[in-house]
C-alpha cells in the first residue's frame, strides 16, 4: 500500500512544497508554513481512465422554462441593494471586514427580519456560544425573533442537524475560518480546511436551494485570510468597509454572479445596531454658509446611486530650492501628478515650489476619472484662494490634451445635485442639466480662466 507523503502549505497564499523551509517562495511570507497530510497515492490511480464508471450528468438547454431560483429580500434595503436586489436561493454570500466592523451585527439583523418574515433562518456560531449571540441580538432589539441559534464547529454535526427537518432559507456561518472538517487533517483556519469546509457548505445550499452567508476573516493587508480559491468557489464575496472610530460603514460588493459590483450599502453604526443611510451625500458633505477656497464638489456615482463628495486641496508654497511634497488621500496620487503637469503645461500656472494636499473628505475613496476636474477645480482654487461657488458641482474628465472629455451618466450625476440644492455645475461641453444651470467647457485652460477671472 502506497504510504502518505507529507506536505507543507503555505497558510497565506495556499502554495505547496515537499519539505519546510522559513519563507514561503511564492508570496514571501516568512513561517507560514504548516505541514498537512497528502492524500495517498498509487500507479494504479494515477493512471486510472475517468472517462468511464461515471454517473451520466442530466443536461439541459438555456430556453427551458422550468422555474428560476428566487430573490430572498432580508429587509435591509441596503444590504439588498450591495447584492444585487436580495439573496438568490441555493447562492453562496462571503462577506469580510475587519474585526469589530459590524459583520455579525448585521447579519443577525437580516436574519431577525427574516425570520420575522415566516423564513427558516439558521444562525451558526463557530467563535461565540449560543448565550453571547442571544445577549446580542437583545440589545440590537431582535431577541424575539424566531431565528434557530446553535454554536458548532464541526460541518458534519451542522449537515446533520440541518438534513433531519425542512432546508431553511437562510444560514449564516459565523465564521468559515473556525469551521472543521473530518474528511482531512489540520487544524480549523488552514487553506485545506477551509476549502473543504466551505466546498461541503456550498454544496448543500446548492442542493437544498438554501441562501448560505460566510464570515471571512481578514488580513493586516485587508484581503480575506484563507485560500484565494474561496472566493472563486462562492457566488458574491462583499466586503463591509469602514473605520471603527467612524460611524459610517459601507457595504461594497467585489464579486456577484447575480448582479453588478458596483452597487453599495451605507449604513451608520448606532447604540442600537446598524442602521440604513438614505442619503449618503449628507456624510461627505461638509455644511457651511460661505465658500471656501480649495474645496470642489464631485457628483460621484456608486453604481445606479449618485453620491456627492467633497474634494479639498491645499496648496503651500516653500522657499526656492526646497522639493514639493505631493500627497493624496482618497484618490490615486499618480493621477494628481498628471493633473498638476497638465495644469502647468496648458494652463500656465507654476506648482514647482508648491506643496500639494489632497484629501477626499469622509473617508470616502475615488477612482472615477470624471472627478478630475473637481481635482483640478479646488487645485486652482487653492492656489489663487479664489472659491468655487458654493452651490455649484463640478465633474469632467480631463486629457494630457488639456481637453476636457465627456463623463457617463451625466443627467444621473446633475439630477441628484439638483435634489440637494445645487443651482449650477460645470461640466464638460455638450452637457445639459434638468433644473440646474450648466456651465460647459471644452478645456481645463477655459475653466481656469473663469476660475481666476481672466
Amino acid at each position: 500500500m502506497a504510504r502518505a507523503k507529507a506536505r507543507f502549505v503555505c497558510q497565506a497564499c495556499g502554495s505547496a512544497t515537499s519539505r519546510w523551509q522559513g519563507q514561503c517562495t511564492e508570496c514571501g511570507d516568512w513561517n507560514s508554513l504548516v505541514q498537512e497530510s497528502a492524500s495517498v497515492s498509487s500507479i494504479f490511480a494515477a493512471r486510472h481512465d475517468l472517462s468511464a464508471g461515471g454517473r451520466a450528468v442530466s443536461l439541459g438547454t438555456l430556453d427551458h422554462d422550468g422555474p428560476l431560483p428566487e430573490r430572498l429580500a432580508t429587509g435591509i434595503a441596503e444590504f439588498d441593494r450591495a447584492v444585487g436586489g436580495g439573496l438568490v436561493a441555493g447562492s453562496a454570500v462571503l462577506i469580510g471586514g475587519d474585526p469589530g466592523i459590524g459583520k455579525s451585527t448585521l447579519l443577525l439583523q437580516a436574519a431577525a427580519l427574516m425570520a420575522r418574515a415566516e423564513r427558516r433562518v439558521v444562525y451558526i456560531s463557530g467563535e461565540e456560544a449560543a448565550d453571547q449571540v442571544r445577549l446580542r441580538a437583545r440589545r440590537l432589539g431582535v431577541g424575539d425573533a424566531p431565528v434557530e441559534i446553535g454554536a458548532a464547529t464541526s460541518v458534519r454535526d451542522i449537515l446533520t442537524t440541518l438534513g433531519e427537518g425542512e432546508a431553511p432559507a437562510l444560514l449564516v456561518i459565523d465564521s468559515i475560518q473556525t469551521m472543521h472538517s473530518d474528511l482531512i487533517e489540520g487544524a480549523p483556519g488552514t487553506v485545506s480546511q477551509v476549502r473543504s469546509s466551505a466546498q461541503e457548505l456550498i454544496r448543500f445550499a446548492k442542493q437544498a436551494g438554501t441562501a448560505v452567508v460566510l464570515v471571512g476573516h481578514v488580513t493586516k493587508d485587508g484581503n480575506i485570510a484563507g485560500p484565494r480559491v474561496l472566493e472563486h468557489m462562492v457566488d458574491t464575496v462583499l466586503s463591509f468597509e469602514g473605520e471603527r472610530s467612524h460611524q459610517y460603514r459601507i457595504l461594497r460588493a467585489i464579486k456577484n454572479r447575480f448582479g453588478g459590483t458596483d452597487e453599495i450599502g451605507v449604513f451608520a453604526m448606532e447604540g442600537s445596531g446598524l442602521s440604513e443611510v438614505a442619503n449618503p451625500s449628507s456624510l461627505f458633505l461638509t455644511s457651511r454658509d460661505d465658500a471656501v477656497s480649495g474645496t470642489a464638489i464631485f457628483p460621484a456615482l456608486e453604481g445606479t446611486r449618485p453620491v456627492l463628495v467633497e474634494i479639498q486641496a491645499l496648496t503651500l508654497r516653500l522657499a526656492s530650492g526646497a522639493t514639493p511634497r505631493r500627497s493624496a488621500v482618497g484618490w490615486d496620487g499618480g493621477r494628481l501628478a498628471m493633473i498638476l503637469a497638465v495644469l502647468e503645461a496648458r494652463c500656465g500656472l507654476s506648482f514647482a515650489n508648491v506643496e500639494v494636499y489632497l484629501n477626499v473628505a469622509g473617508g470616502y475613496r475615488l477612482s472615477d476619472p470624471a472627478a478630475d476636474l473637481a481635482v483640478a477645480a479646488a487645485l486652482v482654487s487653492a492656489l489663487s484662494e479664489r472659491a468655487v461657488p458654493s452651490g455649484a458641482v463640478v465633474m469632467g474628465e480631463i486629457a494630457l490634451s488639456g481637453e476636457v472629455r465627456p463623463v457617463a451618466h451625466a443627467g444621473l450625476r446633475l439630477k441628484e445635485a439638483a435634489k440637494l440644492g445645487f443651482e449650477r455645475a460645470w461640466a464638460p461641453a455638450g452637457v445639459k442639466g434638468d433644473g440646474i444651470a450648466v456651465a460647459g467647457f471644452g478645456s481645463l485652460r477655459a475653466l481656469v480662466d473663469h476660475l481666476l477671472g481672466r
